[in-house]
């Protein structure tokens, strides 16, 4: 588990009209400006109880709290590990990853991962930041990730992902039965508490989903979600919020739902289901070199085929 340290600070006047990054770097020294940055991205700052990005100016005199997220440095090495690799070129790669693989090495997960295995697959992607992967799927999400292969792609990626100019479709089981689609618009940041969970919070970093109905069963439902935003655990933390969270998330699912009259082999695969079932079914870009459209999609895995299944027959 993550050990954060809070570390407490007040901007000097003189700092007026600096960035938050490069200000927080003189304010503690103790670590670099980089590392910084990421804290900052994942929500471990707060300036004035509120999250800022790293470029936003301050005005000289903000409260900021650093919850220092310390993890022993890993070392990320070649391993063959197999891919599923959908779409290749010299300047991308698609990858369907399966449910079960980390995206990056970590905390207690210093290899086995999806980076240890691209830079198995491809030697060049060492000299990218993250072997060239551009965003990332939890752990127990399965579904399609892009993969910057050469600077320029990387680079024209990351910038198309943070203009909102790459369509990420998923679909999700979430508890209870919705009568229609709709837009959740509630920024997410750390929970105040458990720093290991995302949270709707006020101050939080904007985050949009919208979502729509794919199929009804008695007491739940199947959706069709496009990402606007893309926050840590926005999907499990926005069904969450309304009071319909994903079946089977250990973080989010609070308590199982079983309809009544429910089969005992529609019981048993709800209590069976033992991680948050949510797919990146679809995938959508221009081509950072060519300017070619194209997309690409991924089929539900077979256990939330065989869990769809149950809820059909009840």
């Amino acid at each position: 588990m993550p050990e954060f340290e809070r570390h407490r600070g007040r901007v000097p006047a003189e700092s007026a009209g600096k960035r938050l990054d490069q200000t927080l770097a003189k304010m503690f020294p103790d670590f670099s400006r980089s590392r910084l940055k990421t804290w900052i991205e994942a929500g471990l700052v707060e300036v004035n109880g509120q999250m800022w990005r790293p470029r936003d100016l301050l005005a000289g005199g903000e409260n900021v709290v650093v919850h220092a997220l310390h993890e022993p440095a890993v070392e990320v090495a070649p391993e063959p590990i197999p891919i599923d690799i959908v779409y290749e070129d010299e300047d991308l790669l698609v990858v369907d990853k399966p449910p079960g693989m980390v995206v990056h090495p970590g905390a207690g997960n210093p290899g086995g991962t999806l980076q240890n295995a691209l830079l198995h697959y491809d030697e060049r992607l060492a000299t990218l930041p993250r072997a060239g992967l551009v965003h990332r799927l939890d752990k127990d999400t399965g579904g399609l990730l892009v993969v910057g292969r050469s600077l320029r792609a990387h680079t024209a990626l990351v910038q198309a992902m943070a203009s909102r100019e790459i369509g990420r479709r998923y679909r999700a089981i979430c508890q209870g039965s919705l009568i229609s689609g709709a837009t959740i618009d509630e920024p997410i940041g750390r929970h105040p508490v458990d720093r290991v969970r995302m949270a709707v919070v006020p101050g939080g970093r904007p985050a949009v989903t919208h979502y729509r109905i794919a199929e009804r069963f008695a007491a739940h439902t199947l959706l069709d979600v496009k990402l606007q935003t893309g926050r840590t655990h926005q999907i499990r933390v926005h069904m969450m919020h309304i009071g319909h969270p994903l079946v089977g998330d250990p973080l989010y699912g609070g308590r199982l739902s079983v309809p009544p009259g429910a089969s005992e082999s529609l019981r048993a695969a709800l209590h069976g289901f033992r991680r948050q079932a949510l797919h990146a079914v679809k995938l959508s870009l221009t081509h950072p070199v060519s300017g070619e459209p194209f997309e690409w999609t991924s089929p539900l895995r077979e256990d939330m085929t065989a869990l769809l299944a149950q809820l059909r027959s009840g």
